[in-house]
């Protein structure tokens, strides 16, 4: 009763607190803006790009141009040899080791400034839920992370690590006791090992929260339910909220209401190694709160106008509802103007509030239609309420030269079970992508391409593909979509 209490108390004061830079979004990005300014005006990064000379935001954008890792993998290696003072003052406490689809391995500087932000924007998280809702049952059980392992190699002087291992270290002390799976267990680097572990763990417990990437966590429901032979809500009975990040919950939902046998509460975050930048603050709305509190300053390039030479970059206060962005970082970890790839669209503007639409080079466009993975998400889903069927996982992949026949997109989806009739499925599919995507509907009206096709993958499938790439559980996820067929020939089919 008492920790219920405080969680309260505790919640109730960070949501006074945070409303200072709700109510004052642009102010708050401001200050934001001079601070990072002014502390990297003497690394090497600053004195490069002539910190010193810029006053203004518009003084930022003729100076620092827009640049992905490998635009600063020249400063980043500097760092990695030891020099200090080169992106941010001082030397990173940390690197998050991530294995980018295009630069090969990526180390994100962690620093004395920009670590603290993980943490407390993961506990704002919870405690905002907590206020929103009242409900705190949730912190007297057992909760769950499941993440990447907390074994931290050192190479050169540096720590490297997984984010998620390296965020495992600031566990707050109030939390330790309840938190699982074991030290031990977490440090396990086979994630089906890692898995069969958990669940012996955590069988016999009072699980209360769970929190993973959905493809992972349903991995783990599964096997908990192979064991026991009930539902994963018999197994966990107080079991109330699921956490998430990485990917879009929604497709999966009626997948996990099956495997828990009921609904349960669920917050989405959107964290990278890069930093934290938002969390969904409403149960009634999927929108996610940006956070203007983490030493980020945001930029944003409308998506279609990406790949031009100097493409329109806009400030917090100059976006659009509706508009997809590509979403620019400014940070204290010492990246600057930097392209994380995401996606974003704005659904809200007071306060501000945004969905995740996918990846800018997670696309098809191999007909000008540049279908994203918002897109194929909701069209899923769709089709999913329509036809009464669940979907385990799936991908979409362009199939530019058929044996006969027009080309199309071709969808290989790994079902709970086969829908009753395929072609009605089917049908119902491509009618919600023509919905979602005007493009998509004019080439097949104009006989560029005919009607996807749907794959019936073999089960098991997925995990098995991303296990031969080496990149089974933690933080990996299966792109949505592509515009190439790497993933596509490697897949099992029924």
């Amino acid at each position: 009763m008492i920790k219920k209490i405080g969680a309260k108390i505790f919640a109730n004061y960070i949501h006074q607190k945070n409303q200072k830079w709700i109510k004052n979004p642009l102010s708050a990005q401001q200050k934001t803006f001079d601070y990072l300014i002014q502390k990297a005006k003497s690394t090497d990064f600053g004195i490069d790009h002539k910190f010193h000379q810029i006053k203004n935001y518009q003084d930022f954008q003729s100076l620092v141009p827009i640049r992905d890792y490998e635009g600063h993998r020249a400063y980043v290696d500097k760092m990695l040899e030891g020099a200090s003072s080169v992106l941010w003052p001082g030397k990173p406490l940390y690197y998050a080791k991530t294995s980018g689809t295009t630069s090969g391995a990526k180390y994100i500087p962690l620093t004395k400034e920009s670590m603290p932000t993980h943490i407390t924007a993961a506990r704002d998280a919870l405690l905002n839920y907590i206020h929103e809702t009242g409900k705190t049952d949730f912190v007297n059980g057992k909760q769950i992370f499941l993440q990447g392992s907390p074994t931290l190699n050192k190479k050169n002087g540096n720590i490297i690590g997984r984010l998620s291992g390296i965020v495992a270290h600031y566990v707050p002390k109030y939390l330790q006791k309840n938190r699982m799976p074991s030290w031990e267990t977490n440090c396990i680097e086979d994630w089906e090992t890692k898995v069969d572990a958990i669940v012996g763990e955590t069988l016999a417990e009072n699980m209360s929260l769970i929190a993973g990437i959905p493809s992972w966590v349903q991995m783990y429901f599964e096997k908990l339910i192979e064991l026991t032979g009930k539902p994963v809500g018999k197994t966990f009975p107080n079991f109330s909220l699921f956490v998430y990040g990485g990917v879009n919950y929604e497709p999966y939902r009626p997948m996990f209401e099956k495997l828990i046998g009921r609904r349960v509460d669920s917050v989405e975050l959107f964290p990278a190694s890069e930093g934290f930048f938002a969390y969904q603050d409403q149960q009634s709305d999927k929108g996610l709160l940006l956070l203007l509190n983490n030493e980020i300053f945001y930029e944003f390039v409308k998506a279609d106008e990406f790949g031009e030479q100097n493409p329109k970059r806009y400030t917090l206060g100059a976006v659009e509802l509706g508009v997809n962005y590509v979403l620019i970082l400014s940070t204290s970890a010492g990246l600057w103007a930097y392209n994380i790839g995401d996606t974003v669209r704005f659904v809200s503007l007071n306060p501000f509030r945004l969905v995740v639409t996918g990846r800018i080079k997670h696309f098809i466009s191999a007909f000008g239609e540049h279908v994203i993975g918002k897109e194929v998400e909701s069209a899923m889903q769709q089709a999913c309420q329509k036809s009464q069927v669940q979907v385990k996982e799936f991908t979409v992949a362009p199939q530019i030269a058929p044996k006969e026949g027009l080309p199309y997109h071709q969808w290989f989806v790994e079902f709970e079970s086969l829908p009753q009739n395929m072609e009605e499925f089917t049908q119902k599919l491509d009618q919600a992508m023509q919905e979602q995507n005007v493009y998509y509907e004019d080439l097949l009206k104009g006989s560029v391409l005919r009607t996807l096709v749907v794959s019936a993958v073999a089960d098991g499938g997925f995990q098995k593909y991303m296990k031969s790439i080496g990149k089974l559980g933690g933080q990996n996820k299966v792109p949505r979509l592509s515009n190439d067929r790497k993933i596509a020939d490697q897949l099992p089919l029924k």
